[in-house]
């Protein structure tokens, strides 16, 4: 481990409150590997470990092995995503264990890299929950934040969430979910692709896809009187 990286471990350890983890656990969080530390915690120390628009794929790779929780949360937010090859991706997917660092991966670099529109469909058939949580996780965050792109592409990932509607573990028919509102709300063209593969999914009667569909389309309603 380099000096760097042993620095920022050290600091996280001593920042580090055991007292937090029962609130992590509450929402959801694998805390199996977790020091404590909040997201604003971590947040201070990407800004510190790389201010401005620095990033650190070198120190990021090196802070992932550590497998500490907050570790991994900050690699996630000093990787670059212009230097992240498509195999360090899938080697992190399919390290994931827990929702909030699979999200801080895929909205803070994955779906900034150029490689997002090779992954997700890959990502979507894996059987692994998180794995499959990070295809449509990634489509969310690139529904936001990628303002530059077409619609083309975001249209092409429609019948991909019809298609892992079925998929009823809690943490990827959430994002499944989440995918199919951001795509709706990207823009007044989208929308109304949205609102039929929403209408599409309902109609396939599972559980789950019943619950994506009600949930999408009530807040296409409320936002849009759609």
């Amino acid at each position: 481990m380099t000096r760097q990286c042993s620095g920022i471990i050290l600091e996280m350890r001593a920042l580090a409150d055991r007292s937090n983890l029962a609130g992590m656990a509450r929402f959801g969080i694998d805390t199996s590997s977790s020091l404590g530390l909040t997201t604003p915690a971590i947040r201070e120390i990407a800004r510190r470990t790389c201010p401005g628009k620095h990033k650190d794929q070198t120190l990021a790779e090196e802070l992932w092995k550590t497998g500490i929780r907050e570790a991994r949360v900050l690699a996630s937010l000093i990787a670059d995503p212009n230097a992240i090859t498509r195999s360090t991706m899938d080697r992190w997917t399919r390290d994931l264990t827990s929702w909030d660092v699979c999200d801080a991966c895929c909205c803070e670099l994955f779906d900034r890299t150029p490689f997002i529109w090779q992954k997700i469909p890959k990502w979507a058939a894996s059987p692994r929950e998180f794995v499959r949580r990070a295809a449509f996780s990634t489509l969310a965050g690139a529904a936001v934040h990628r303002k530059g792109d077409p619609d083309r592409p975001f249209l092409d990932t429609l019948p991909l969430i019809e298609k892992y509607a079925f998929d009823e573990r809690n943490f990827v028919r959430k994002a499944v979910n989440w995918a199919l509102r951001n795509i709706g709300k990207r823009n007044a063209r989208l929308l109304p692709a949205a609102i039929a593969c929403a209408e599409r999914i309902r109609a396939q009667g599972t559980k789950s896809a019943r619950w994506i569909a009600a949930d999408a389309l009530r807040e296409f309603r409320l936002k849009y009187g759609a």
